[in-house]
Formats: structure tokens, sequence, C-alpha cells
């Protein structure tokens, strides 16, 4: 390429990328996943953290971070609550719902529930690769309310577990939230992905909450034998669920007063520029900006036509007969992708058998090893509700320390994967000290020191789809979350499989499950350094 030439592609946005034209830019990158033609693309729609400023000044629309980022950042935080309103609002019902509906195991609940998460992360994600975002991102806030509400009115057990599974197959779908944000925000404001996990802290507030007000107020006592509490004085779990009407307004907001747009990175990587354009001005106006970017860089990137405009319904047929591995294959093309990506979706899966196995069996260790003290069942809320509150100081921390990952200079110090590693580890100290407690407030203050230490979880959820190229972040996303789910389904086995129906399990060895569970933190601790990629100070593709 001439120096006429270079200036002349710098005049209409593309610059010094239209270098590389000599290259087969449909090969695939090994190291990122996707093709070179969309990596260019990307570098243009979007401010790319990786190139000299000058360069992103000059050729990135300057769109930022405006009120249309900040009202998406709103509506996925929707989504990170409800998932963890639905998580906690479950466990919380389900001693009212044994002392009322009288199961054989009420474990089969917890069962029913993940059974419908792991069918939901499953689909949703694949889904949003196929199809586009926006579907999974609106319907799955619906099912869960709808389903939710349906709930509350359960007759008999079986029924509740019915609906309780549906409602996890619509919460399931909660990660594609994040890659939808994700990629409609500039590379200098991915931190704000962290952030979102103060919602997830802020739905575990809110239905411990709740359920203070409600289960505290209108329950049986907590002496009152199992079976023979009866349905009119045993109302405040009915009242509990009631938070669906919660989440359909949360729906309501999503489809009927945001007009959410595509991912502008998913539709370039299906060859539709010229929506994705559109869907860029459209930012642009909301955020009170203009962009230059023609149809005719795109494609000059390319050296291809678009893609026509085409139907919703066209689009579907299309994705679906094409439907095979390609959206997986990608995620471990080459060998440090393939390292990064196995490690990530382990991860998942150690963290999300960690934490159910402790709670599954922290009522064993409490009845066992520690005195009893004010059994009321107002107390065990509020304990509740206090531990949910330090939970939204961990999110805080997570998102300080990402942002600190991201500067350059003394307050640089290490990356996501450190600060993963770090509050990982601490979980799993806390964790084995929390085998000595002997009191109540032992217990509590515990509880509650591991609950701020856990922003890895924050920091997790950020990192997760950074690390996934956007034509196949949906698909990445849904099998970290699905393995999530599955190790998360074997603590409710587990339990079933290690204890009586009337809870009796060996005194000698309640604490056994609780050190499983720290070391299950440790060793996704030691996993973590590991990790081949670090996404700190990078601009996710």
């Amino acid at each position: 390429m001439t120096s006429n030439d270079k200036e002349a592609s710098i005049e209409k946005g593309i610059g010094p990328y239209l270098e590389t034209q000599a290259e087969d830019l449909t090969e695939l990158n090994t190291e990122s996943g996707v093709n070179r033609a969309y990596e260019l693309k990307c570098h243009l729609i979007l401010p790319a953290t990786l190139f000299e400023p000058s360069i992103t000044d000059t050729f990135c629309i300057r769109i930022g971070f405006g009120r249309y980022q900040i009202e998406l950042f709103v509506l996925t935080g929707f989504g990170w609550m409800a998932d963890n309103i639905w998580l906690q609002g479950v466990a919380i019902v389900l001693p009212q719902v044994q002392q009322e509906l009288n199961p054989v195991r009420v474990e089969f609940a917890t069962l029913a529930l993940y059974v419908g998460l792991i069918i939901g992360a499953s689909l949703w994600g694949v889904l949003a690769d196929l199809i586009g975002r926006r579907v999974s991102f609106n319907i799955t806030l619906f099912l869960a309310g709808v389903f939710g509400i349906a709930s509350a009115g359960s007759p008999n057990f079986t029924t509740f577990g019915a609906l309780v599974a549906c409602l996890g197959f619509g919460v399931g779908g909660k990660m594609i939230s994040g890659a939808l944000y994700l990629e409609h925000i500039p590379g200098s404001y991915q931190w704000t992905l962290t952030l979102l996990s103060a919602w997830w802290a802020i739905g575990q507030l809110v239905a411990s909450v709740v359920a203070w007000g409600f289960i505290g107020n209108f329950s049986c006592a907590s002496d009152v034998p199992v079976g023979q509490c009866p349905k009119a004085e045993n109302m405040g779990w009915r009242y509990t669920l009631r938070l669906g009407a919660l989440t359909l307004l949360m729906f309501i907001c999503r489809f009927f007063i945001f007009n959410l747009q595509e991912s502008p990175k998913y539709l370039i990587a299906n060859g539709r520029d010229e929506e994705a354009i559109k869907v860029m001005e459209h930012l642009a106006r909301k955020n009170g900006k203009s962009i230059s970017l023609t149809l005719d860089q795109l494609q000059e990137i390319q050296g291809s036509a678009t893609l026509p405009l085409r139907t919703m319904l066209q689009v579907v047929k299309e994705s679906f007969s094409h439907l095979s591995l390609s959206h997986v294959k990608p995620l471990f093309a080459g060998r440090k992708l393939a390292i990064n990506s196995s490690i990530t979706i382990l991860l998942w899966g150690l963290i999300g058998l960690a934490y159910p196995l402790f709670s599954a069996f922290l009522p064993f260790y409490l009845r066992d090893r520690v005195p009893s003290g004010n059994s009321a069942v107002s107390v065990t809320y509020r304990n509740y509700t206090i531990v949910s509150v330090l939970g939204i100081p961990g999110s805080l921390i997570a998102c300080a320390v990402v942002d600190w990952t991201r500067r350059s200079g003394k307050y640089s110090f290490g990356g996501r994967k450190l600060v993963m590693a770090v509050s990982t580890t601490l979980t799993g100290i806390f964790l084995f000290l929390f085998t000595t407690s002997n009191s109540q407030a032992a217990v509590l203050g515990y509880t509650c020191t591991t609950s701020v230490t856990s922003y890895m979880y924050g920091v997790l959820y950020a990192y997760t789809p950074e690390v996934f190229p956007a034509p196949h972040r949906g698909t990445g996303d849904s099998i970290a979350s699905s393995f999530n789910r599955i190790t998360g389904i074997l603590s409710p086995v587990i339990k079933i499989a290690t204890t009586s129906a009337v809870g009796a399990l060996v005194p000698t060895r309640t604490g056994q499950p609780i050190f499983v569970s720290a070391s299950l933190f440790l060793v996704a601790a030691l996993l973590m350094l590991f990790l081949p990629i670090e996404t700190a100070g990078k601009a996710a593709l």
C-alpha cells in the first residue's frame, strides 16, 4: 500500500487496518477465535484500547458511554437481580413449604430448580448466537415472573416442583444479559460489567427483606410438626413468591419501555453490516452524538457485499439450517484459547458446587455443633438480611479492584486473575475458620465475612464474556453457566444420598461437607493463576 493509499484509507476511517488486506481475512485466528475481517470491523465500530490512542481517536465511532448504556446497565442489572431473587427465594421458603406440604424430601424442589436452570442455561446462550441476543434478553424475565407467581399458588409439592423448574428455565438465561451489555459499551467501561454483580447482591437482599417481612409474620412457629401447619396460618412463603410480580415489572421495563437494539458485534459477525450501522446510528442519537461510518467502509475491509436486510423469521430459519458445533470449536481454537476456555468452564463448575454444598449442609452443622439460641423464624430471616446487605460492599470492592487493574502505574497489581484468586482464597480460608464456630454470633460473623470476600463471582462474571469472542460468546457463556448448574445439582443429590428424610446425619461428619466446600474454593483459586489469558486493559472482541 502506497503512502497515498494509506492517506485515502485514513480519510475513509479505516486507517492502517487495510494494510492487512492481502491476508485471508476469513481465516480463523487461533489466538482470538474469530476471523481477521471481524477483528477489523470491531476496531471500527467500538473503541479498542489495544491500539494507539491516535488511531482510536481518529477511526473509532465516539459514541462513548451515555444515556443508552446507562439505561441498558440498569435493565441488565434486572437480570442479575432476578437470578438471585429466585435462587435465594426458593431456598428461603423451603422450610415453610416442608411444614405445610409435607414432602418426602423437600430437596427435590432444589433439584427441580437446577434442572430448569441447566436447560435454560444450555438453550438461551446457544439461541443468542443463532438468532441474536434480544430474544433471550427479553423472554427470560417474562418466564421467570409468570412461573414465580404461579408457584405461589401451588396446591401440592409436585406442582410446586414443576413450577419451580419452569421458573429456573427462565432464570437460566441470565448470562446472555452480560454478553449483550458488554457488546454495547466501549472497552474503557468494561469494568462496569463487574459492577453489575451489585445487582446480584441487591437481589439477595430483596428476597431476604421480603421473606423477613412475610415469612417472619405469616408462618407457623418453627416447633409446629411437619404436616400439621395449615395453609391459612402459613401464607408467608406464598406472599414471598409473589416476587414474580416484581420480575414481570422488570420485563415490562425491558420490552415495552426501553428500545433495545441488537448487538452490533453479533450483526457484523453474521454479515449484517447494514443493520449494524443502523444500530450504531441509533446509539449515537440516544447519546446526543453523530457518526460518519458508512457501509462502504465495512465492505472495503472484507471486499465483499453485506447480506441484505432480512426478517426475524428468515434469520431463524437460516440459523437453524446451519446448526452445528460451529460456535463451539472456535472457543478451543489454538492451544492457548483451548486451555483458557477449559479452565474458565472448570472454574464455574467448582464454584457451582462449592456454594450450594456449603448451603445444603449448613443447617446440619448448626444443629449439631452450635447452641440453638433464639430460633424464632423472624430472627432467621433477619440474619439472612444482614448477610445479604454485606454482599453489596463485596460487589463494590470487586468493581474497584477491576478498575485498578486497568490502569498503569503503581495501582496496577496483576489483573483479573490475581484479583479472582485472592478473593477465592479468602473465601476458602474463612469457610475453614467457620468450622470453629461455637456460637450463633460466630456463625453470623463468619458468614458475613464470607459474603464480603466472595466477590470473585463479580470478577468471574466480567472475565468470562470478555474472554469469549462475540460471535461465539453466547455459546461460551452457555457452556460455562450450564456446567455451573450441573455441578450445583450435585449438592441436593449428595444431601439426599447422605441424609435421611428426617435429616439424620452422623454428627461427627457434619463438618466434612463444609471442609470439602472450602477445599473446592482453594482449588479454584489455584486454577485461576494458571489462566493464560488476561483481559484487564483490553477491549473485548
